[in-house]
């Protein structure tokens, strides 16, 4: 007889799920759209944000703790080597916008803990939304710090969100239409 998962095992497992998912996301982003860059760390296409969408829809809190994570290690070791002040900002803006348009989507959709009621259309506002928060609060960091490319900035990287985000979410759906159907219990 097999025991049930405590809460903290599943939520630790969550975590180890989404760091690994955006890991290799961020890994697939550098092999196929590196040169697809805007400014260092901003690019037209970028993948991870689809699985800051998925890993927040999914996995919830559990998620948001994978992806800072995962972002403050490739921000402090990959993107901005020892910069810890800056590796803290880009991981927390990562990981706290979709976390938000998570909780939101909760409050003013209705959106439940099991996605039974995630229709396409409450998916694409969720990409949008996770595609304009992560950038906004990256770009409020930037404002503080005196980017001066703040406009051009945010907008490239939230095209980039939204086409990695819809990327990562179409293809996740075209694997799952492979699966067989689930059996039906009579």
């Amino acid at each position: 007889m097999t025991q049930p998962v405590s809460s903290f095992r599943l939520n630790l497992y969550l975590v180890l799920g989404t760091i690994t998912m955006h890991g290799v996301m961020m890994l697939a982003n550098e092999l196929f759209f590196r040169r697809a860059e805007f400014l260092q760390g901003i690019g037209w296409i970028y993948l991870p944000a689809g699985t800051r969408l998925l890993c927040t829809l999914l996995f919830g809190q559990a998620g948001a703790i994978g992806l800072l994570v995962t972002g403050w290690c490739a921000c402090y070791w990959y993107y901005f080597p020892g910069d810890l002040v800056r590796a803290t900002a880009g991981a927390l803006a990562g990981a706290i916008g979709p976390y938000l348009v998570y909780v939101i989507a909760q409050h003013r959709l209705g959106l439940r803990a099991s996605l039974i009621n995630l229709t396409p259309a409450r998916l694409l506002l969720c990409a949008v939304g996770c595609s304009l928060a992560s950038p906004l609060l990256h770009h409020v960091w930037f404002a503080l710090r005196g980017d001066p490319h703040l406009l051009s900035g945010f907008t490239v990287m939230f095209i980039g969100d939204l086409a990695g985000t819809l990327i990562v979410v179409y293809v996740a759906k075209t694997l799952l239409t492979l699966l067989p159907a689930p059996s039906r219990v009579r």
